[in-house]
């Protein structure tokens, strides 16, 4: 699968380039926590740095598609370790909040998007090598394994880096990947492989089976509300590990039990390539919904830190297989010159969806305990495993209605 034409050294470049993406995020909180003594403040620039990436995560992969990775990917590269270390600055010189917010709001808006384009740089080298199905669907398990792997290390890194040194010390490591591996990533030879959309040019879908326009247009929005749905049980079980651990008299362990989770999507993740062809996307979809749904309920009866290992490591094998489909079914549903803007959205509603999820079930912990967080990832889980059967019905009408006779 590496010899697509990328090389061995294209997985190790846009892993370590992304993974400032799962840095920055823990990283801002801890910095603007340490420097300013306050945890609203805090909260106020964590946040405006994931509004910031939901928002312009799509409008870079749009531009990608439209003036190829190349030269997005080396400005936005730049632009984001530019913004990280004057972020790193000013809450160091103690800047007002405002600037603070300004700053982690420019950093999420020029994040460069390395892992959704990663996945349309190696789908576009699969797609001319001529790979089958089953090798892009390879393809997008080893980038969602590397996707997990990230969001393991990065917050671990930071933790280390926070406990060693300074928060600081993370962001700006976190500075010096973007620019060193942010631009190799953007200058490798395979940028080439996703030539720039021509205006005027007819879409090419990779779509077993087209779908009129509107058909495709509802399929991919369903895509995007199941990524923010995922987010949300990202979030939700995020707040419950960290009120839950607290209350058990153990803070420490929450990063422990998150990777451990983490851990468990990758593997799993890297294992869906030997998922066989004929179980559809569809079904992995519904499947994988399913049984994050099974697993999510005995959440919020935990009440000890050994069964909130269990349970969350058995949950976390649901995570990567979901997503990994998700993206594959976006890949089969979008045109492929907006395929980059397609992964960005899809990457976006992820972080969106964490956010929100916190910013509801951080509260609730707080004053009702872990069992309330634990219940809007319960809820999240049912609701797309409900987007997931909605989803069958409608593939089921478009086929009824391309039958012949009607």
């Amino acid at each position: 699968m590496i010899g697509l034409g990328g090389g061995p050294l294209l997985p190790a470049l846009s892993f370590l380039g992304r993974l400032p993406t799962a840095m920055c995020q823990l990283g801002t909180l801890l910095l603007v926590a340490r420097t300013s003594g306050s945890l609203a403040t805090a909260g106020l620039v964590g946040g405006a740095l994931a509004a910031g990436q939901t928002v312009g995560g799509p409008y870079v992969g749009r531009l990608a598609d439209r003036l190829g990775q190349r030269p997005v990917v080396l400005a936005a590269s730049l632009l984001d370790a530019c913004a990280v270390a004057a972020l790193v600055a000013a809450a160091l010189g103690r800047a007002p909040t405002g600037a603070l917010v300004a700053l982690g709001a420019a950093a999420g808006l020029s994040v460069p998007q390395i892992g959704p384009l990663a996945r349309t740089r190696t789908v576009a080298l699969a797609r001319k090598a001529g790979a089958d199905e089953r090798t892009v669907g390879a393809a997008l398990s080893l980038e969602g394994t590397l996707d997990e792997a990230s969001f393991v290390l990065g917050p671990a890194l930071v933790g280390v880096a926070a406990t060693v040194a300074h928060p600081a010390a993370a962001l700006a490591l976190g500075a010096g990947l973007l620019a060193v591996c942010g631009t190799a990533f953007a200058v490798h030879p395979t940028a080439r492989a996703v030539a720039p959309v021509r205006q005027g040019a007819a879409p090419v879908h990779h779509g077993a089976r087209p779908r009129g326009p509107y058909a495709r247009r509802g399929a991919v929005h369903a895509l995007r509300a199941s990524a923010a749905l995922q987010g949300a049980m990202f979030g939700a079980c995020q707040a419950g590990i960290t009120a839950l651990t607290e209350e058990l008299g153990a803070p420490g362990q929450s990063g422990l039990v998150y990777a451990a989770m983490g851990v468990m999507s990758a593997a799993v993740g890297l294992a869906m390539a030997s998922v066989p062809p004929s179980v559809s996307l569809a079904a992995r979809r519904r499947a994988a919904t399913g049984a994050a749904l099974v697993f999510a309920l005995p959440l919020p009866a935990v009440d000890s830190l050994v069964g909130l290992y269990v349970t969350v490591v058995v949950l976390g094998s649901a995570y990567a297989p979901h997503l990994i489909t998700l993206f594959a079914l976006t890949e089969r549903a979008v045109p492929a010159g907006r395929l980059g803007e397609s992964m960005a959205y899809m990457t976006s509603g992820i972080i969106g969806g964490q956010a929100l999820a916190l910013a509801v079930s951080g509260p609730l912990a707080e004053s009702r305990g872990p069992t309330a967080a634990f219940a809007v990832a319960v809820t999240a889980a049912a609701c797309a495993l409900a987007l997931a059967l909605a989803s069958r019905d409608r593939d089921r009408q478009d086929r009824a209605g391309a039958a012949p006779g009607r």
